[in-house]
């Protein structure tokens, strides 16, 4: 979704408002779980959910929660800053060695390309609802 420039004016804190200063719903829980859903349409086998989560003034921060099936690795994708559009993919730490046969290596490597896709499908569609030039 595409907002004319019109209506829009950035805040210091980089949140998109509209004139009247209500915050636009870039990152709601239902935006990211539409977001979701076109991403999972297309075909991509990976679990994911949206993270409810209260960033500061109450806006939803984008946290992304993704289930590597070959690798019990907590993963997640967030936007780098409030209202930026370069999301990242964190991997927390692990308390045990993970160890993989090759054909499990494959299958990981498989999941780890769908979860760069996801995060390069967020960084497109943050730059979309802003409006910027995708070329």
């Amino acid at each position: 979704m595409v907002f004319a420039a019109d209506r829009i004016s950035a805040t210091a804190d980089l949140v998109p408002k509209y004139r009247d200063g209500e915050p636009m719903p870039f990152r709601s829980k239902e935006t990211l779980d539409s977001w979701i859903e076109e991403f999972q349409a297309l075909g991509y086998p990976l679990h994911v959910k949206v993270i409810p989560q209260d960033g500061s003034l109450g806006r939803d921060t984008g946290l992304v929660g993704v289930t590597l099936m070959n690798a019990q690795t907590v993963t997640s994708i967030e936007p780098e800053t409030p209202g930026g559009h370069k999301w990242r993919i964190t991997f927390e730490a692990r308390e045990t060695d993970l160890r993989l046969d090759a054909r499990a290596t494959l299958d990981l490597s498989t999941e780890l390309a769908i979860v760069s896709t996801l995060c390069a499908f967020l960084e497109t569609k943050s730059r979309a609802f802003f409006g910027e030039d995708l070329s």
